[in-house]
C-alpha cells in the first residue's frame, strides 16, 4: 500500500477560485488510478508555532506504482495548473511496510 500526503497553504493574494476548480477536478482523475481519498480536511489545530497548512489531505493508493501512473496522466497534467498557480503545496509517498517484531531467543 502507499499513502499520498499533501499539505498546502493558499496564496491569499491569488484568487482561490481555480484551487476550488482544481479540488472538484481532481477527485476523479485520482479515484480513476485506484486512489482513494482518506482525508481532506481545512479543519486544522497547530501544536507547534510552525507555519500551519491550511489543508491536509491523504490519499491510500494500492501501490506506487497506481500513485505515478495517476500523477503522470493527461488527466492530471491538464488541471495541475490550477494548483501550481495558486498554493503552495508539500507532498509526501510514503509506502506501507509490515511491522515485524524481533524476537530475542
Amino acid at each position: 500500500m502507499c499513502y499520498f500526503l499533501i499539505d498546502t497553504y493558499v496564496d491569499s493574494e491569488k484568487d482561490r477560485s481555480s484551487y476550488d476548480a482544481y479540488i472538484r477536478r481532481v477527485k476523479p482523475v485520482v479515484e480513476k488510478y485506484g486512489g482513494r481519498y482518506l482525508l481532506r480536511s481545512e479543519n486544522i489545530t497547530p501544536l507547534s508555532e510552525t507555519r500551519t497548512p491550511q489543508r491536509v489531505i491523504i490519499i491510500h493508493f494500492p501501490d506506487q506504482e497506481h500513485l505515478e501512473r495517476c500523477f503522470a496522466s493527461a488527466e492530471y497534467q491538464d488541471i495541475k495548473f490550477l494548483r501550481e498557480s495558486t498554493v503552495d503545496a508539500r507532498a509526501l509517498i510514503v509506502r506501507e511496510e509490515e511491522y515485524c517484531e524481533s524476537t530475542s531467543d
